[in-house]
């Protein structure tokens, strides 16, 4: 992570008073975003969900599945003001730390190959492909296929 964001932000737990502000800033990403409905089932699911915030404001956000041994990656996600900034590597580093201190030893993810900076991200911090879901997500024009990668956890 970038030492000069470091004193800027910090990670709290993402809770049911803080749904709106997240659908709110995932509509403002995504053009199929996911609905308060997915975030409030994932945090009655007991997912591990955290929000990135940069001096209190919402910079950012993630939402991960943790199994025994292994951790999904289910959505991942930072500001468009607020990208370029080591944020989405920061989430990532603290998912990854989530992750391991719930006994999971490989992080998995599904990307979309069109996600140029998502991937790329990944790529930076060592997640490898190993397999593809042809037409997963949606698309302007029908379906997109999703990249799988995964990343051994230390």
């Amino acid at each position: 992570m970038n030492a000069v964001i470091a004193p800027k932000i910090r990670f709290a737990p993402m809770r049911d008073a803080d749904l709106d502000r997240v659908a709110a800033l995932e509509r403002r990403i995504y053009a199929f975003p996911w609905t308060r409905g997915n975030f409030a089932d994932s945090l009655a699911s007991g997912y591990s969900a955290w929000l990135l915030l940069e001096n209190g404001a919402l910079a950012g956000y993630a939402v991960m599945m943790v199994a025994p041994d292994e951790a999904q990656l289910l959505n991942i996600s930072v500001a468009p003001e607020c990208r370029r900034a080591g944020y989405g590597t920061a989430l990532l580093l603290h998912l990854a730390a989530q992750a391991r201190a719930h006994g999971a030893t490989r992080l998995l993810l599904e990307v979309r190959p069109s996600n140029v900076a998502g991937l790329a991200l990944y790529q930076r911090q060592g997640f490898l492909r190993i397999g593809e879901r042809r037409g997963y997500y949606p698309a302007a024009l029908g379906r997109e296929d999703a990249l799988v990668l995964a990343k051994d956890l230390p």
